[in-house]
């Protein structure tokens, strides 16, 4: 395939030009235009590296369309894969929680254990349209967490472990009345359950949260996956996750941890609908903020896969990054960050994922055709 007047957007610079592909790679890009009469003229849309995610919870909206509500698990896969694949998204690390709080709800064990192996089932059959792994999320706090890993940890599509904790009271929910807010959106409960709660919650952090995290930890170095803390809030976090040799920290929720994470080399994720919407909807720090501080690393499309094309070009209008530079952050340091050197870039010798993308005044970006391979999947 060979491709003439796209706006090439390479990981340095953008240029309009022409691009060669050959049985799943680039074999060439160019600045200009060609004479072959085979050539794809993109009519001056963007030529952009296919998106890399690396932390989404999207399936989870297929999985729960309605509160109480669960869906077959491939058939949550087939959509939340057609949706990642339509918005840019070339390959995907789709985020399924350890540590069960709910025997029956969403994020019960039984349920996460269905969804790896639909995982495995959807990738075998060759279904998929986005290339898909595996981010186990880690809630160190609840009673089963080290063991639900260990029976997931040797999960052949398993390249990401974060570990997090969500007891109100810290870190994402520092704020307990902004906790109670998110946990009756479906609806209320009385003062005197909310108490029962939250003492029960409180307590099994004091039981498991630190003894688990170093199981997980541990586990995971063993196996040489990467490591990322969550909602890191304190220069203590910080210390915390560089003793257990974290490489990436996930939506930290202050400026004071996103800056000791910089300084100590740990790479910063912060939400696209975070820059999208003017800032976070947990009341915490804003991800244009870290971005003017030059305290942004890459992006997450986290509950919204359209945001993260979006979000990297409003880094380009609102804060002034240059195209390339912004498009890292969704592209080339992700795929870097998890070890994905195949990929990332508009360059000789990478996988051919790409993504064409229009822009029309006033209006967000689109993906109008998605490639991974050189094939054309959305």
């Amino acid at each position: 395939m060979l491709i003439k007047n796209a706006r090439i957007v390479t990981p340095e610079t953008t240029f309009t030009g022409v691009v060669d592909v050959r049985e799943g790679r680039i074999h060439s890009v160019e600045e200009g235009t060609t004479q072959v009469p085979e050539a794809i003229d993109w009519e001056g849309d963007h030529l952009l590296p296919g998106l890399v995610e690396l932390h989404t919870d999207n399936l989870e909206k297929h999985l729960a369309p309605r509160p109480g509500v669960l869906w077959n698990t491939h058939a949550a896969f087939a959509i939340h894969d057609a949706q990642v694949a339509a918005a840019g998204i070339t390959t995907v690390f789709d985020s399924l929680v350890i540590g069960e709080r709910d025997a029956f709800g969403l994020r019960s064990r039984k349920v996460q254990n269905e969804c790896g192996q639909a995982l495995l089932d959807t990738a075998a059959a060759g279904l998929f349209r986005a290339d898909h792994f595996l981010h186990l999320r880690c809630e160190v706090a609840t009673r089963d967490a080290a063991e639900a890993f260990a029976e997931m940890s040797d999960h052949p599509l398993l390249r990401l472990v974060s570990v997090m904790d969500h007891t109100p009271g810290q870190r994402q929910w520092h704020d307990p009345v902004q906790y109670r807010q998110y946990h009756e959106r479906n609806g209320k409960v009385s003062d005197e359950t909310w108490q029962a709660m939250l003492t029960d919650l409180k307590a099994q952090q004091e039981t498991f949260a630190l003894p688990h995290r170093r199981t997980i930890v541990a586990m995971s170095r063993e196996r040489g996956l990467p490591l990322a803390s969550h909602d890191d809030t304190s220069i203590e976090h910080v210390d915390e996750a560089v003793r257990d040799g974290v490489a990436l920290s996930e939506f930290p929720t202050t400026l004071t941890a996103a800056r000791a994470a910089r300084e100590k080399a740990i790479g910063v994720i912060m939400g696209a609908p975070n820059i999208v919407r003017g800032g976070s909807h947990s009341g915490n720090v804003a991800a244009a903020d870290l971005a003017r501080e030059g305290m942004l690393d890459i992006l997450s499309s986290d509950y919204v896969p359209s945001s993260l094309l979006q979000a990297a070009f409003q880094l380009h209008s609102d804060i002034g990054w240059s195209l390339s530079k912004a498009m890292r952050t969704v592209s080339w340091t992700p795929a870097q960050s998890v070890g994905l050197t195949d990929r990332g870039g508009i360059m000789p010798g990478l996988r051919a994922d790409m993504v064409r993308v229009a822009i029309r005044p006033g209006m967000p970006p689109v993906p109008r055709a998605t490639y991974l391979e050189g094939q054309r999947v959305a």
